[in-house]
């Protein structure tokens, strides 16, 4: 059984649509470790409404913290303390899919970033939409993964940008797994289409 961390380039890239696909594909089990803010409508939720299948098992953050913010800076707020040790990944026998924080290096407490989180046998699903920045962005996420000797593989998100494509390709040479377009909106259809292309490359 394989897990997947799904991390982004920045905040707001797509990592939760990224990880319902992954969820579906596979029909693996889902976790987000933290969460900031939205937990009337949290990222867990947001997924199970968008995945059909029945094995996937969806389990309790460890940190739900009520402002939408850096968990460093949630944390301090809802009087916290958030630490890599009290992270413990839900035991299964299926697949799973962890969802991440924003990017790579945000901070959960003084010392410790998202990076810390990500185990070894952790496959890292990297998620990279187009902006003024993203190449860096993405060299930089990429990088830092590769060479910390993590398995690395990127999902496209938004329009595509080829010369932006091509010069990640070429610089980072990890595989792609695919692209999810600007869609006018996503439900369990859109969510089983992307699975069904994205599985043979899992």
């Amino acid at each position: 059984m394989k897990t997947y961390f799904v991390t982004g380039v920045s905040t707001d890239v797509g990592k939760t649509i990224a990880s319902a696909i992954l969820v579906e594909a596979l029909q693996a089990d889902y976790w987000k470790p933290i969460q900031a803010g939205e937990l009337e409508n949290c990222d867990t939720k947001k997924v199970e409404k968008l995945v059909s299948n029945k094995r996937s098992k969806f389990h309790p953050n460890s940190f739900a913290l009520k402002t939408p913010m850096s968990p460093h800076a949630a944390a301090d707020i809802d009087e916290v303390s958030i630490n890599v040790k009290d992270i413990k990944e839900p035991k299964t026998k299926n697949h799973l899919v962890i969802e991440g924080a924003g990017g790579l290096l945000v901070p959960i407490n003084s010392k410790q970033t998202v990076l810390d989180i990500i185990k070894p046998e952790h496959h890292v699903v990297v998620v990279s939409r187009h902006y003024l920045g993203s190449i860096n962005h993405t060299l930089l996420t990429v990088n830092l993964l590769k060479e910390k000797g993590f398995q690395v593989s990127i999902i496209y998100s938004g329009n595509e940008h080829k010369t932006t494509e091509d010069i990640i390709k070429k610089m980072t040479n990890v595989p792609i797994i695919g692209r999810i377009e600007e869609e006018p909106y996503f439900d369990k259809n859109v969510i089983l289409e992307y699975a069904e292309m994205f599985k043979d490359r899992l």
